[in-house]
């Protein structure tokens, strides 16, 4: 049974440092190299903030997948929105004088899928980062990232570990993928660094069971060490 399906992912996780990076290249790595798909996959980075004209989780993809920028990196089609000030794109954007245009991300992603049978797309932060400055004069008040995940009909990819307080973080998000009837696809398990086993199969064990019954239909895969 292959890992996942051919189409396009949505890459999130616990926080910002849960470790969607590393599990985004790890996983496109895995699946390019499956044995008997010949799958040709790639991926994007939904918005990057704290960068100047190249999208540095980018260039930490291609590294960890062991091939050179592509084309579509260096035309920027792969993370057509950076900004250079380190925070929540609706803020980054803002900074800038200008705001979040989620139409170009997603033409991106389809013209990426002309080209590939795979995408995975990293987030940037958790589920409920802002893409827009809340406002009391417009509904809904706000757009975050899983509304955007919901209206493009993305599967999630989850990344989560045995740090203290993914579970928590972990559910949570879940919660509102379920306000928002967002599929769960798989959680990506962080193998590296292992942290505290007992925590880690409890976590893990329970994780498993909450899918069983509210996402019977996504599996857990694990994301080893970078060799």
């Amino acid at each position: 049974m292959t890992l996942l399906p051919p189409g396009a992912y949505f890459v999130s996780g616990i926080d910002t440092d849960a470790g969607k990076s590393y599990a985004t290249g790890q996983l496109a790595r895995m699946l390019a190299t499956e044995e008997g798909t010949g799958r040709r996959v790639i991926t994007q980075k939904f918005i990057q903030t704290g960068c100047g004209e190249c999208s540095e989780d980018i260039e930490l993809h291609r590294r960890l997948m062991g091939i050179p920028p592509q084309a579509v990196d260096t035309d920027r089609t792969t993370c057509p929105v950076i900004y250079r000030f380190p925070a929540s794109p609706h803020l980054a954007a803002q900074l800038e004088g200008t705001r979040v245009d989620t139409a170009i991300i997603a033409e991106a992603t389809q013209r990426l899928l002309e080209q590939y049978d795979t995408v995975l797309i990293e987030g940037a932060g958790g589920l409920l980062v802002p893409l827009r400055p809340f406002d009391p004069d417009r509904t809904p008040h706000e757009y975050l990232t899983a509304d955007y995940v919901a209206e493009h009909r993305l599967p999630l990819l989850f990344v989560a570990s045995a740090k203290l307080g993914s579970l928590n973080h972990t559910l949570l998000s879940f919660e509102a993928c379920r306000a928002r009837q967002i599929e769960i696809a798989a959680v990506l398990w962080k193998l590296y660094p292992a942290g505290d086993p007992t925590i880690a199969a409890d976590t893990r064990a329970y994780i498993a069971d909450y899918l069983s019954v509210h996402y019977p239909q996504a599996r857990i895969i694990d994301i080893p060490k970078a060799e």
